[in-house]
């Protein structure tokens, strides 16, 4: 096995942008994904500008994919009170179906292998990392995980966050309906927010993360949805003429936003895998992104002597910390204070006569153009 060979685990995002990544600059890499391309997932479907340009220097041209470009943003509490802004950096709608494929069949164009398996149990030893599957077992001198919001391998890892419980349950379809090209929607409802936005199939992908406690009480996600998240007159509106596109919405249970670790067991953790901001945040999609570029360039250091494996496991958690820790908490904070209606409105008050305030809290949840 060769010095710059890395195994990465999972193929969302992250993942196939660090194996495309790595695979620009020489390596050997091999990406275990347990799910087959393409393949929709529950996401905002939204992306930041600020990871275009780096995109763009790894020879990723997002306009094949024909993303709306999003600049405005309407955000309203669960009465309705809606304000409107200007989004600093703007950003793309496109569906994780088309842009997980497009990465997808780039790592396969580069060179870089995909095995469709799932991940048994990682080990480190003797510096060298054994990956098991259920039917093999790959060695590789770097892993990187980019496994997801919650695993098996959480388990197997016994990460601290996962023993802890997690009452939010995600939903997500695209449906027809009239929405605006450039606009995206966040409404909070009683126990959650919903993102509304275009994607490249002129669909709208409707997407919210909704509170157990608020949800046990219905039978179906259609009677949650007209007894709690239409309470927002803005999303009744919207629902009560948007026609589904699937056949079921999809749904993901047990989202944690405890906090992670950014290294653990010796593996760089990216994406989700890193930790979790807020959907309110609307930036998780660019967060993965700029994650797999910080890991992509830290294991580069290591594999041409700039930095020993323990100065590379400590350059990365300080990136990820200066990058994303800020972010995040903010993220918690902002969710914390809508739980509170009463004060959610008082600050919402004070935003809409002092408009400028919007785009610097959203300035707090976005990095700069990479």
């Amino acid at each position: 096995m060769e010095s710059k060979e890395v195994i990465i685990l999972g193929g969302g995002l992250a993942g196939l942008t660090a194996a495309i990544h790595l695979l620009k600059l020489d390596c050997k890499v091999l990406l275990f994904e347990k799910n087959e391309f393409p393949k929709h997932k529950v996401c905002g479907e939204y992306i930041s500008n600020e990871v275009l340009p780096y995109l763009q220097s790894l020879a990723l041209n997002l306009e094949t994919l024909h993303p709306k470009k999003i600049s405005k943003l309407n955000f309203s509490l669960v009465s309705g009170k809606t304000i409107k802004a200007n989004l600093p950096l703007g950003g793309v709608g496109v569906s994780r179906f088309a842009l997980d494929y497009y990465l997808y069949q780039e790592v396969l164009k580069r060179g870089g292998k995909i095995v469709q398996e799932t991940v048994s149990n990682v080990v480190f030893l003797e510096d060298k990392f054994r990956v098991t599957t259920n039917n093999s077992v790959f060695c590789a001198k770097v892993v990187l995980g980019a496994f997801g919001k919650r695993s098996n391998l959480d388990v197997v890892l016994k990460r601290n966050f996962i023993s802890k419980p997690s009452n939010w349950l995600g939903v997500k379809a695209h449906y027809k309906v009239n929405f605006a090209d450039d606009v995206v929607g966040l409404h909070h409802f009683n126990g959650g927010y919903c993102g509304v936005s275009k994607v490249e199939t002129d669909l709208v992908n409707i997407c919210y993360l909704g509170n157990y406690e608020t949800f046990k009480k219905y039978k179906s996600i259609t009677a949650y949805q007209e007894n709690v998240v239409c309470k927002n007159p803005n999303l009744k509106a919207i629902f009560t003429d948007a026609i589904i596109q699937f056949e079921t919405p999809l749904t993901i249970s047990q989202i944690s936003f405890e906090p992670k670790k950014s290294v653990e067991n010796k593996m760089l953790m990216i994406g989700d895998t890193a930790g979790l901001i807020h959907p309110l945040c609307g930036n998780g999609m660019a967060m993965a992104i700029h994650s797999a570029k910080l890991a992509s360039e830290s294991v580069i250091n290591f594999f041409e002597g700039r930095c020993s494996r323990t100065e590379m496991e400590r350059q990365y958690s300080k990136l990820w910390r200066k990058n994303f820790a800020n972010r995040i908490q903010t993220g918690r904070l902002l969710g914390n204070l809508l739980q509170k209606e009463k004060l959610a409105n008082v600050v919402l008050t004070i935003v809409t006569t002092i408009p400028f305030l919007l785009p610097l809290l959203i300035k707090k949840t976005h990095g700069r153009p990479l």
